[in-house]
């Protein structure tokens, strides 16, 4: 089973900033990438997506204008920049993946990583 591989989570301040990478172990690249997150005692919500060819991208109104979504090609590596950070985005981000294009899930997911952010 292929894994998806996240890094980039931390503890950061207020306005702070923090980038996370998600790519394939293999190396490989899917059709669809997602990142959501999940905090404590509520459900796992969309925060963004992009397709890999044509890039083009949805945020969920909460992060929009604040966090982008990205791909590097070189790299099969897909990005969250999330900037202008608020306590509330405090949650663990999983990346997600799926190959087929025409779909709405995603068979791939990573392990998640940790974001914190202060007041």
């Amino acid at each position: 089973q292929e894994q998806l591989v996240e890094s980039g989570g931390g503890l950061v301040q207020a306005g702070g900033s923090l980038r996370l990478s998600c790519a394939a172990a293999s190396g490989r690249t899917f059709s669809r990438y997602a990142w959501f997150r999940q905090a404590p005692g509520k459900e796992r919500e969309l925060v963004a997506r992009l397709r890999w060819d044509g890039g083009s991208t949805y945020y969920a109104d909460s992060v929009k204008g604040r966090f982008t979504i990205s791909r590097d090609n070189a790299k099969s590596t897909v990005y969250l920049q999330m900037n202008t950070l608020k306590p509330e985005d405090t949650a663990v981000y999983y990346c997600a993946a799926d190959p087929r294009s025409a779909r709405s899930g995603y068979d791939y997911w990573g392990q998640g990583t940790q974001v914190t952010v202060s007041s």
